[in-house]
């Protein structure tokens, strides 16, 4: 059964949103009109404004509607919330000012729409974003829950049930499992909710138990079964989830196209093939870079003169990286090492007691200062403040045989950190957890995300720099 409290809160944030706007209202009409910080010719009365912001009000909760800004949002990223709701804004103010040019109203203030805009976007965020943290912290302590029966208990299924454990505040909890073959042993028993039956006792099942979700974890053989599972699920009013045996093949979020009329599943949908998301990132990366370089060539001039006075050699260490669609790029870093002797290949991985190295350079690489020249990396092109971290050629030809999907992240500029950069994964640790992460960057990808990767970097350090 499908549960009443979510069209409850599928109400309230129809309502809350309403007046969320009206509040916005409020607070652009004093700012504007009765603060004194803004120079103000009013021309029409405080009435007139509330009219246009009624109107405008409703045009934001239809748009919503139709652009499914109030479905049931708890397997959703806030993220994608708040990229729907700054479509919804900025669709509903172009119908609110043609409406406005059709009924000829001219006389309302561009700076109040202005301000109320940003009021509406920002308040409207801010509400959204406490409700579901507390939401989720409401699921967490067990209220609101939604019950899944799992279908399968095989290696799929299995998985299934291990990554939901791992995500209370979702609000979700697995009732048990059915299987037409696998009896759980010992250790399984202990593990994993009961097998409650086989698939065929689906529809009893769902009479007596309280189920609002159905997944099916079917290996591909079972397939036939699927039209008289779905058949059940829809006459019972319960939504049935499938994932795809071959879902290992799959994005973390898979995209659906449409070819010759099929529907079709796209393997490898990467945000930044879009030309605006592109554009977007790279003005980020060209405004972030310079500002750095600004705010912190002090300190580059103090450790280029560091390098300088403590070792022979020059100040900037040039190592050719590879970079984006695998075309190979010199990567700029202050020289923390000695100078190699001539025909020496370095091949080698730095280690936490590495001989090469000089006393200062420890220092610079301790605190990642070495890696301040690649913002230049970000000017030229051949990088971006966010990215997978590149590597040099020789190893490149050795992962690429050894990890699977490793080629994936020279799809994107390498950057200056990363997605595992800021989760620890640096140095010493595990290729195959960087490239896990690396993809999901790759197919994640948003400039909040970037903001966020960021933020997580400069508040968590540079752990396991060497």
């Amino acid at each position: 059964m499908i549960r009443r409290n979510q069209r409850f809160l599928t109400q309230l944030y129809i309502v809350a949103d309403f007046l969320v706007i009206q509040i916005a209202f409020l607070a652009a009409w004093w700012l504007k009109f009765k603060s004194g910080w803004l120079e103000s010719y009013r021309t029409l009365p405080v009435e007139s404004y509330a009219y246009w912001s009624f109107i405008y009000g409703g045009i934001a909760v239809l748009i919503g509607i139709v652009l499914s800004l109030y479905q049931p949002k708890r397997k959703k990223r806030f993220v994608d919330e708040f990229l729907k709701i700054f479509q919804v804004h900025l669709m509903s103010i172009f119908m609110l000012l043609g409406l406005m040019y059709f009924l000829k109203e001219i006389d309302v203030s561009r700076q109040y729409l202005a301000i109320y805009i940003a009021f509406n976007i920002l308040s409207i965020m801010l509400y959204r974003y406490v409700l579901k943290k507390m939401l989720k912290s409401f699921r967490e302590k067990g209220f609101n829950r939604q019950f899944v029966l799992i279908l399968g208990a095989g290696t799929l299924g299995k998985r299934f049930y291990s990554n939901l454990e791992q995500y209370p505040e979702l609000g979700y909890e697995a009732i048990g499992f059915l299987d037409d073959f696998h009896v759980w042993d010992g250790i399984e028993e202990q593990r994993y909710k009961p097998i409650l039956g086989t698939v065929d006792e689906l529809p009893g099942m769902l009479e007596m138990l309280p189920v609002d979700e159905v997944i099916l974890a079917l290996p591909l053989d079972a397939h036939s079964k699927y039209p008289a599972i779905i058949a059940a699920c829809e006459k019972a009013g319960v939504r049935t989830l499938i994932i795809p045996d071959f879902f290992d093949y799959l994005p973390a979020r898979p995209y659906f196209d449409n070819f010759a009329g099929m529907p079709m599943i796209n393997v490898r949908d990467i945000p930044l093939d879009m030309t605006g998301n592109k554009l977007a990132k790279r003005g980020f990366d060209i405004v972030f870079s310079l500002f750095a370089i600004i705010v912190m060539l002090p300190v580059m001039l103090v450790v280029a003169l560091g390098v300088r006075l403590t070792s022979p050699g020059p100040i900037i260490f040039k190592q050719e990286r590879v970079g984006l669609n695998r075309r190979n790029f010199m990567m700029y870093k202050f020289r923390s090492m000695k100078m190699q002797q001539d025909g020496e290949e370095d091949t080698g991985w730095s280690t936490p007691v590495d001989p090469r190295r000089t006393k200062f350079g420890t220092f610079i690489r301790k605190t990642s200062l070495d890696e301040l020249p690649q913002f230049f990396n970000v000017l030229f092109g051949q990088m971006s403040v966010v990215g997978p971290r590149p590597e040099r050629p020789f190893y490149v030809e050795q992962f690429r045989d050894e990890i699977p999907k490793y080629m994936v992240k020279h799809h994107v500029r390498p950057g200056i950190t990363g997605w595992a950069q800021s989760n620890g994964l640096r140095g010493d640790t595990s290729i195959e957890e960087r490239i896990k992460h690396d993809i999901f960057y790759i197919e994640n990808w948003s400039l909040l995300f970037d903001i966020r990767i960021i933020f997580k970097t400069i508040r968590n350090g540079f752990k396991n720099a060497y």
